[in-house]
């Protein structure tokens, strides 16, 4: 089964790092409670105060939805509201099964 990935880089000032990493349990607790279909996401710290965010869903239909609803929730508004500067957005398939 071939999962739906949202790709997305960004820019966060390294004095809100911190503060980006600790609001990210309750983005993921209200995409968990909010968003039909959300598998699950891995954060990825770059050089330079980038970070990539991999989310996965079920459907593009499912990512569509989430993309709709933006930051409904306050968790998620937290988070988005430490990043700077969306750098990228990119969705695409897997090849391989998620978690290989």
């Amino acid at each position: 089964m071939m999962t739906t990935v949202e790709i997305t880089r960004f820019r966060v000032a390294a004095e809100r790092a911190d503060a980006l990493l600790a609001a990210r349990p309750a983005m993921l607790a209200d995409f968990q409670a909010d968003r039909a279909g959300f598998l699950g996401a891995r954060l990825i710290r770059l050089d330079a105060g980038e970070w990539l965010d991999t989310v996965f869903w079920a459907s593009p239909e499912d990512f569509a939805e989430s993309r709709r609803r933006g930051g409904n929730r306050s968790g998620i508004q937290a988070f988005f509201s430490l990043i700077d500067e969306v750098v990228s957005s990119e969705q695409g398939t897997t090849a391989d099964p998620v978690g290989a």
